[in-house]
């Protein structure tokens, strides 16, 4: 399955509650009855985008369980009531700095709404973080706040291959607090994770869950030739996002920001329990270049290579020389990998029920840094290259370890 990114489109809600009276307690056998004679319907969603489902109504199956209740130790209430006063607390001060994104095409009287999404504010001066995918094609952009205001936004920059913007207000509200980003480097798997939004429209939703996976890859922008660009060094969580979250922040125990909740993976357009974020350190490094130059330069080195199987994988098939790197199987005519001398694959083969290009170039590293495979490749030229930095690529080439010298260049748009 491909991840899904985050539909925004307005939904309404029902969530009217079934009636039922207390009955006295007059035995198993009368609360059974009692049971039966309660109707319990299951709240129907009707949500406007093609990947959700509506939830039919229906009665669900009740377990009675007859036994004397075990007064919990006071420890364990303690810690309890000490977890629950955290996460209220959290939101108290966090709250204020997430906004509602209302996006619109055409201005003044003739803007129809088509979207919303989430956001969050850095800093007192009205920069707004969201995500790419949020302000697309919109000609009018509304921010709410916690406290009702409304303010209208306007686009400093975006970049689709991180899926991030920053927005603009003048005059923020007096309630308005900037949240405090955190460091996304030393996040782990277990680590407890909250995310406050606008799913489905229900501004400011808090969900609490812990981070499932840390370095997983997000394809963002397909090229014209059908290949992809992809976003590194995702996070992974299963704090509950859905339509509308998108753009919002992902947080720590102690409030700080450590990703911008992006995209899910869902078969009905709702949360199945994996959700991704944008790490923070990616927003650090991309945000302040949107600010003051409305894009971001990506390096690039101009190699395709085939994702779908580990090098390890291929080499006994291929009897590669090495286990880990990146197999070339194309160099882009013209571009930096090319004008260097780095070689792409010169046949096709049947492996692993596919066909492969080989014979081409294995680069095992850069600058000296290992390279394990093409997730790695990209996640280490984003984070530690720039463009026009020349590069020093580690290559295998008929059972031979070189070096070659490139001068990268800039990701095409």
């Amino acid at each position: 399955m491909c991840p899904a990114t985050c539909d925004m489109r307005h939904t309404t809600c029902d969530m009217r509650p079934a009636t039922c009276t207390r009955l006295p307690w007059l035995g198993v056998g009368l609360l059974l009855l009692a049971m039966l004679a309660c109707s319990f319907p299951l709240p129907t969603l009707p949500l406007e985008t093609p990947r959700s489902e509506t939830v039919a109504p229906g009665s669900p199956r009740v377990q009675v369980v007859v036994a004397t209740p075990t007064p919990l130790p006071d420890f364990l209430i303690a810690e309890a009531t000490a977890e629950d006063l955290l996460l209220v607390n959290l939101y108290a001060r966090v709250n204020p700095g997430v906004v509602n994104i209302d996006v619109a095409a055409g201005v003044g009287e003739t803007a129809s709404l088509f979207g919303s999404g989430s956001g969050f504010l850095i800093d007192t001066e009205g920069h707004i973080v969201t995500n790419h995918h949020v302000v697309r094609g919109a000609d009018t952009i509304w921010v709410t706040f916690s406290d009702g205001s409304l303010r209208e936004a306007k686009v400093l920059g975006t970049d689709p291959f991180s899926d991030l913007a920053v927005l603009k207000v003048e005059d923020l509200p007096p309630s308005a607090v900037p949240l405090e980003l955190g460091d996304s480097d030393t996040l782990q798997v277990g680590q407890r994770v909250i995310a406050i939004g606008n799913p489905f429209g229900l501004q400011g939703t808090m969900t609490v869950g812990v981070i499932s996976a840390l370095g997983r890859v997000l394809p963002t922008v397909t090229t014209a030739t059908g290949g992809s660009f992809s976003n590194p060094e995702i996070i992974q969580t299963d704090a509950a996002i859905n339509p509308g979250n998108s753009g919002g922040p992902l947080l720590d125990s102690a409030g700080r920001v450590v990703g911008v909740n992006t995209a899910i993976r869902t078969t009905t357009g709702g949360n199945m329990g994996v959700g991704f974020a944008v790490p923070v350190n990616t927003v650090k490094r991309i945000v302040p270049r949107l600010i003051s130059e409305g894009t971001y330069r990506y390096p690039y080195l101009g190699i395709t290579a085939d994702n779908r199987f580990t090098l390890a994988q291929l080499a006994r098939e291929l009897d590669l020389p090495v286990t880990q790197g990146v197999l070339v199987s194309a160099v882009e005519p013209g571009g930096p990998a090319d004008r260097a001398g780095i070689r792409g694959g010169t046949r096709t083969v049947r492996v692993l029920g596919t066909t492969v290009q080989v014979g081409g170039d294995i680069i095992i590293a850069i600058d000296g840094h290992p390279i394990r495979d093409f997730n790695e490749l990209i996640a280490y030229l984003v984070r530690e290259t720039e463009v026009g930095q020349v590069v020093t690529v580690t290559i295998v080439r008929d059972g031979k370890q070189m070096d070659i010298s490139v001068r990268l260049g800039e990701r095409p748009r």
